[in-house]
């Protein structure tokens, strides 16, 4: 049972729940999950993915019917704070420490990653990842590694082992910084047996083991190492200014995130040289107090020290020469200053490639800048998806945390670059990477699509959110948007949407959804005209106020809407794809029908202009022309069925059932046929194709364009 004391922390979470425990008590596994679980959960202790956490168990042979002590641990992948039994490996721990009659030494290190699998105990479970011997080695029946900043800053600075020993009185012991491995798992072994009763091991500039006979107690001692870390660091940061002190000061916040929104889709232009990149933007505290010190010149460069946070954001950070109160609206001037920056950076990751590399080392990568580091303002990060790219932000902010303590406690010391290099172009890395899933034919593509919360739109954005895009959902119905955005949270997570409300008609508030977009993703490539309104009526009953809005909806609003994406597009560089939405009424002629078919015919024939306009951008122009899709769709509500039913002679009821019938196909057409319509235009085979036009209809002839 653990006491109130014991409870009591000040810089970490108490999180377990006793009756919670009480519950899987004779289940260590359930357990080491449980604690796992709780360990994750609070981002002070261990950054997302990173981390891992074991048990030892005696379980029956399987194949001898004999007791055996099998190791359950996080299998490769994975992230504490989500993890499940099937994200665990097993293997017998007799066979794991026998690998050590068959290691060759250092230079052999990754041939023992597959003999791993001659160790496995459940068949069933996860791979087993390379920190395996790590727990393996170590006696303890629960053990935790995990990357707290608070640890790492010590562990990092460079006076971290005299601090370690004497913060603990000598019951942390330390390992010198070496590459997780088999070497690493003998190293700590050797610790322990060189310093009996520790309580845990500091590994230098990488991060903590701690452990305990039971889950409780392993938990409660990580608690209480990290809470001993983070309140030193605290009395010591209080001592003296926090990197230097403060050189300039932030912008006020809504001009930071102004500056932020015309800044980003230049920035993901040039990171985009290679493969097109999603943005993310922050201005957290924390970020602000680095980037703003007078230390920012010297730390910047040095690049992180512990291995997850280096892996996700790169050798060094970009630190852009703009001053904060700097205008940006001069796009080309803003680009002419920035452009040396990048290649400067280009150039600096190709030399440290060149200079590090072995013979068997995989080719050169990327070398654009992950983390953007923009004074007064705020980071950005760039990766090829958003969640990539936010978790970039946090392990950047880990790696901020680690550099403001160790600099507090002694001086911050980053990993040596061939060290650096050795992790980044791991050959065991390289093949985690290779068998990453293809990307879809969206990944790395943003897609705003107006009108977005139901029928033909949402299922645009569900399409593309399906094919890898991140997506903006907009709409001028609150309720609706709330709605769709609640469902696409739940099918998809925070990291493949956003939402606005968006009046085509309002100039300010298409401004502001796409102010969202960039800031949520760092630009635009898709813009999908599609909000729109019928009215259909006979000539006589048709008002000038009817007239007014089919056409500020339907062509002022394409035409508002496409005016300034096309800017954000032009910032990035990399072409993109307007799509819109007309209709088979652009090029039919039918009754009571005047303004509506009129307002059509407009919109196809801007959708030709700008096509003309925009080639020499290599944004392209197309137009999918549906007919009769009634299925939840806004346009039928109100009068326009009524309407055409009593155009057509015929009842409401009939009315899909007689569009399907005038089709030389005879097909009901439903929202997902113009979302796939609108996917074959941007899914990669149509990339040189620009002011065509595809109807969607069942077969109209009347509406053939040709």
């Amino acid at each position: 049972m653990a006491s109130a004391v014991t409870k009591n922390f000040k810089h970490v979470s108490y999180l377990w729940d006793e009756a919670k425990a009480a519950a899987l008590a004779g289940d260590e596994v359930a357990l080491l999950i449980y604690r796992s679980n709780l360990l994750g959960a609070d981002l002070r202790l261990t950054n997302y993915g990173g981390g891992n956490t074991s048990c030892k168990v005696i379980s029956k042979d399987p194949l001898t019917g004999n007791e055996t002590e099998v190791m359950w641990v996080k299998g490769s992948g994975g992230d504490l704070g989500t993890l499940k039994k099937s994200g665990l490996a097993a293997l017998y721990v007799e066979r794991l420490r026998s690998l050590k009659n068959v290691y060759r030494g250092v230079e052999h290190e990754d041939e023992m990653v597959e003999l791993f699998n001659h160790c496995i105990f459940d068949l069933a479970s996860k791979a087993p990842s390379i920190d395996t011997p790590l727990h393996g080695f170590l006696p303890f029946k629960h053990i935790d590694h995990l990357h707290p900043d608070a640890a790492i800053a010590i562990a990092a600075a460079k006076d971290g082992k005299r601090i370690t020993k004497e913060l603990f009185d000598g019951k942390i012991g330390w390992v010198e910084w070496k590459r997780p491995g088999f070497e690493l798992g003998l190293k700590m072994k050797e610790c322990l047996d060189e310093n009996p009763g520790i309580r845990g091991i500091m590994l230098g500039s990488h991060g903590l083991f701690t452990w305990g006979d039971t889950a409780y107690e392993s938990y409660v001692n990580t608690l209480e190492v990290i809470e001993t870390c983070a309140d030193y660091l605290e009395k010591n940061i209080k001592n003296k200014p926090v990197f230097g002190g403060a050189k300039i000061q932030s912008l006020p916040k809504q001009e930071r995130l102004d500056k932020a929104a015309a800044l980003a889709p230049t920035l993901r232009g040039f990171c985009s040289s290679a493969v097109k990149m999603i943005g993310h933007f922050t201005d957290d505290d924390r970020v602000l107090e680095f980037i703003n010190s007078k230390d920012l010149d010297r730390l910047a460069p040095m690049g992180t020290s512990c291995p997850d946070h280096f892996l996700r954001t790169k050798i060094s950070p970009l630190v852009l020469n703009l001053a904060p109160e700097e205008s940006v609206a001069d796009i080309a001037a803003v680009k002419s200053k920035l452009a040396p920056q990048f290649e400067a950076y280009r150039k600096m990751y190709a030399e440290y490639y060149e200079t590090c590399k072995h013979p068997n080392s995989p080719a050169m990568r990327d070398a654009n800048p992950v983390v953007i580091l923009y004074p007064g303002v705020g980071m950005f990060t760039f990766s090829k998806d958003k969640q990539t790219a936010r978790v970039a932000a946090e392990f950047y902010i880990n790696a901020i945390n680690v550099m403001k303590g160790a600099e507090a406690v002694s001086e911050y010391t980053s990993l040596p670059r061939q060290e650096a290099f050795n992790i980044e172009y791991w050959l065991l890395e390289e093949a985690k990477l290779q068998r990453m899933p293809k990307p879809k034919p969206l990944s790395g593509r943003i897609a705003l699509i107006t009108g977005s919360a139901g029928g033909i739109g949402k299922a645009i954005a569900q399409k593309f959110a399906d094919e890898g895009a991140c997506v903006i959902l907009s709409d001028n119905n609150p309720e609706r948007l709330e709605e769709a955005k609640g469902e696409f949270n739940k099918k998809y997570g925070k990291d493949v949407f956003t939402g606005d409300i968006l009046d085509v008609t309002n100039a300010a508030t298409i401004a502001k959804t796409i102010h969202t977009a960039v800031l949520a993703f760092g630009g635009l490539d898709i813009v999908v005209n599609n909000a729109g309104l019928s009215i259909s009526k006979a000539l006589e009953d048709h008002t000038e106020k009817d007239w007014d809005l089919l056409y500020d909806v339907l062509v002022k609003g394409q035409y508002l809407v496409t005016q300034q994406s096309v800017e954000v597009m032009r910032k990035q560089n990399m072409g993109g794809d307007v799509l819109n939405i007309v209709s088979k009424n652009a090029l039919v002629s039918g009754p009571n029908n005047a303004g509506y078919g009129s307002a059509k015919a407009a919109q196809l024939h801007l959708s030709r202009l700008n096509a003309a306009e925009l080639g020499k951008d290599r944004i392209r122009v197309n137009v999918v022309n549906p007919d009769a899709v009634i299925s939840g769709s806004n346009i039928w509500s109100g009068g326009w069925a009524e309407g055409r039913a009593k155009a057509y002679g015929i009842t409401v009821e009939e009315l899909p059932k007689y569009y399907a019938g005038r089709t030389l196909l005879n097909e009901i057409i439903l929202p997902e046929d113009i979302a796939n319509a609108c996917f074959a235009f941007v899914g990669g085979l149509l990339n040189k194709s620009t002011g065509n036009v595809l109807n969607v209809d069942g077969g109209v002839a009347m509406a053939f364009v040709r």
